[in-house]
């Protein structure tokens, strides 16, 4: 999505060339096959941990800090070797993110009138806003001191990592059409029509 914001609003003129339908399909391919590679290593390492502290987790999500703490033995370093390349390439992804943003606000303030700004600026910051919202989440629930770890925490830590992402890219994306903006003021000023 960065991409996507960086060619619009960056290089408007090949948007066409360098977002066509084969690069937005290599984009996605890309992103399914390390979504499934990552998924696999720690699914196929996690099934080789043995477990001394029984198999039942106090928590809804199978998270894999909780799924180390049940493990008896050294080979959880393993898993944490697989923690350590994952967070080093979520960190290139983020810097790749974080690069095209300031290339984005750096032609963004370069607009001479404010109506311009303010248009790109509300088609970037709800982009900006889930991704940071994902990764500081994220990068607290797996990098936090065990000493700081409670059961309702991780819950809540979980959730905002996993499930409010994903829910809010819908609705802030569908907030930029006017006609929804429209229903949902009327909506909460309690001003709909009864038909």
């Amino acid at each position: 999505m960065s991409y996507d914001r960086y060619v619009s609003i960056c290089k408007p003129l090949h948007y066409g060339t360098l977002l066509g339908s084969r690069a937005c399909a290599h984009m996605a391919a890309a992103a399914w096959a390390s979504g499934f590679l990552y998924a696999f290593m720690h699914t196929a390492n996690t099934f080789s941990l043995p477990l001394c502290h029984g198999n039942a987790l106090g928590q809804f999500f199978c998270e894999i800090p909780h799924i180390l703490k049940l493990s008896c033995s050294k080979s959880y370093l393993r898993e944490l070797g697989l923690l350590a390349i994952s967070s080093f390439l979520f960190s290139r992804c983020f810097l790749f993110i974080v690069f095209s943003y300031v290339q984005i606000f750096r032609a963004v303030l370069r607009i001479p009138s404010e109506q311009g700004r303010h248009k790109a600026f509300s088609t970037c910051l709800p982009h900006l806003a889930v991704v940071f919202l994902f990764f500081s989440t994220a990068a607290f629930s797996y990098l936090k001191p065990p000493s700081i770890s409670s059961p309702s925490l991780d819950l809540a830590v979980s959730v905002l990592y996993s499930v409010v992402p994903p829910a809010l890219n819908p609705l802030i994306y569908s907030l930029r059409n006017q006609e929804l903006k429209a229903a949902v003021w009327r909506l909460i000023t309690g001003q709909l029509k009864k038909y």
